[in-house]
């Protein structure tokens, strides 16, 4: 692996490690009762893992999958002492469950696939009968900033937006789901508001806002030719400053939507 690559991953894992179950997924926290057994799927490190592990208790089980090894890797030093906790370096479709669950959660993870409905039906194929699957996703083309940021960090997010939609990735993936829920043969869909709402009296304001600068920190969509790098790093730059004296308010626009089976 390269060093930039290397050091994306080293940013990303400290993306994941801040989240937490309450924060960063809260919708969900009603279902999670004793005793369940709870596949994770995109867990990243599984910091909300070890938060799930906790609510369901030592008879129950969560068991967190991702497709990137570093990410598992560094859940395991993490988290390795929640005994009811398992994390395992895993792609969706090549998983095989020794065991069948009653819920399946998935965060922020069907936005970066080109086949959702593929793998909801992969993800219903785990479940026990009457099991519940729960995603949580964005809609990327509805997020709102508080003025508007500079226009090197506009211009930068909408090659962003550019570039997952040629790579094949629903922008608007949470405004879809309850369709593909309803096509792939779920029931009983519910569907539930989730916004990301950072204002700068929250305590992790700039950790959150500043999301942006870190995904303009990686090259991809440079060196795959959608944009040059000066323009990437004066989105940075500018995105930076701004970030420091004007913003006030950022609005990233998520739902969590849930079936069963």
């Amino acid at each position: 692996m390269n060093k930039n690559i290397d050091r994306d991953h080293q940013t990303t894992n400290k993306i994941f490690d801040n989240r937490s179950l309450a924060t960063d997924y809260p919708t969900v926290i009603p279902l999670l009762k004793k005793g369940l057994h709870v596949l994770d799927a995109g867990c990243g490190t599984g910091a909300i893992s070890r938060d799930i592990a906790h609510l369901v208790g030592p008879d129950g089980s969560v068991t967190g999958i991702d497709n990137t090894e570093k990410f598992i890797v560094s859940g395991r030093e993490s988290y390795g002492e929640t005994a009811n906790l398992e994390l395992i370096f895993s792609d969706l479709f090549s998983y095989q469950p020794a065991q069948k669950f009653d819920l399946i959660v998935s965060a922020r993870t069907l936005q970066w696939l080109s086949n959702p409905k593929e793998a909801l039906i992969k993800l219903k194929s785990f479940l026990k009968p009457g099991g519940q699957l729960s995603i949580l996703d964005y809609n990327h083309e509805e997020l709102e900033w508080i003025p508007e940021p500079p226009k090197s960090m506009q211009l930068f997010y909408q090659t962003f937006l550019k570039w997952r939609a040629d790579a094949g990735m629903n922008n608007r993936i949470a405004d879809d789901l309850e369709e593909y829920f309803a096509e792939t043969g779920f029931q009983s869909i519910e569907v539930y508001e989730s916004n990301e709402r950072y204002t700068r009296d929250n305590a992790n304001f700039l950790q959150r806002i500043g999301i942006w600068s870190k995904v303009a920190a990686s090259k991809q969509m440079v060196e795959e030719g959608y944009i040059n790098d000066d323009l990437r790093l004066s989105a940075i730059e500018d995105y930076d400053k701004w970030i420091e004296k004007e913003a006030k308010q950022m609005t990233m626009k998520l739902k969590e939507v849930r079936g069963r089976v």
